[in-house]
């Protein structure tokens, strides 16, 4: 989250201070990121199944990223299926619609 124009912000993770950059404007969602990857290295710590610091960042950034593409997939099929029923709709109101007009509106011009 380093950028030029921005600054310099204290954030912890496990009890430990990282100075990162961040640009201006941008602190809030720095802090909600660290908070979250903060709260899933305590999660996996306190599990007991991995030790180390550094295996622990590891293991939580795998996680969050497992999270971040299936939630993307949950929306790409979400929107897929809107989109399937929004084409049926679409169908279905110009097969009613042709219904109710004469066959052949080219003749008259």
């Amino acid at each position: 989250m380093s950028n030029e124009s921005g600054h310099k912000v204290a954030i912890k993770l496990m009890d430990k201070e990282y100075v990162v950059g961040c640009p201006d404007g941008a602190e809030a969602e720095l802090f909600a990121s660290a908070d979250l990857l903060d709260k899933k290295m305590r999660e996996i710590r306190d599990s007991g199944k991995v030790l180390g610091l550094e295996r622990v960042a590891v293991m939580a950034a795998l996680n969050l990223s497992h999270e971040l593409l299936k939630s993307k997939e949950e929306q790409r099929e979400h929107i897929e299926t809107r989109i399937q029923r929004l084409g049926a709709k679409i169908d279905s109101s110009l097969e009613k619609l042709a219904k109710t007009q004469p066959e052949d509106l080219s003749s008259s011009s």
